[in-house]
């Protein structure tokens, strides 16, 4: 986004079910830089671990078992989210988006809430949970035209009774 503002996207891939993340400037984010002090990119790869261990774990355990990543500096606690977490994490290759398919998709799909250039950070968590809540009740072809939310759900009574749930 505009000003080095962001927006995290977790998908489960099998239900294509996003949950955003609220990423707010960091500390200090627009002020003068300090010789030897921390990258102020503007999101600190502490905060998005924070924030994706926040989330991900409204999933049961059997829908987020791996993360796969790009390869920017934000992953640096990537060590201490797996061991927050328990996810097994897995980088794409760079200037290798065709390994994060889903994910791009659904960026994709999000610029149409939050179109180039704009600024990301006037948003907050309940504008972004509404953006969620849209693209989850949207159906999708690639769900023979069911929704993530409803894909979702199937899963979790899948789990329920002490089925297996499929993750693709």
């Amino acid at each position: 986004g505009l000003n080095r503002s962001a927006i995290g996207t977790l998908v489960e891939r099998t239900t294509r079910f996003t949950m955003l993340l609220h990423l707010p400037p960091m500390e200090g984010h627009g002020g003068p830089r300090s010789k030897n002090g921390p990258a102020l990119a503007g999101h600190g790869a502490e905060a998005v671990r924070d924030a994706i261990a926040a989330t991900i774990t409204d999933l049961p355990e059997q829908l987020r078992r791996s993360l796969t990543w790009d390869q920017g500096s934000e992953t640096a606690q990537h060590v201490q989210l797996r061991i927050d977490t328990g996810l097994q994490i897995y980088f794409a290759d760079p200037h290798s988006p065709w390994q994060r398919g889903t994910n791009e998709n659904t960026n994709g799909l999000l610029r149409q809430y939050f179109p180039r250039g704009t600024g990301l950070s006037r948003h907050s968590k309940s504008d972004l949970d509404a953006v969620a809540t849209a693209l989850n009740g949207r159906p999708r072809k690639t769900l023979q035209w069911k929704t993530p939310s409803e894909v979702l759900n199937e899963q979790l009574l899948l789990i329920q009774q002490g089925g297996v749930a499929t993750t693709g």
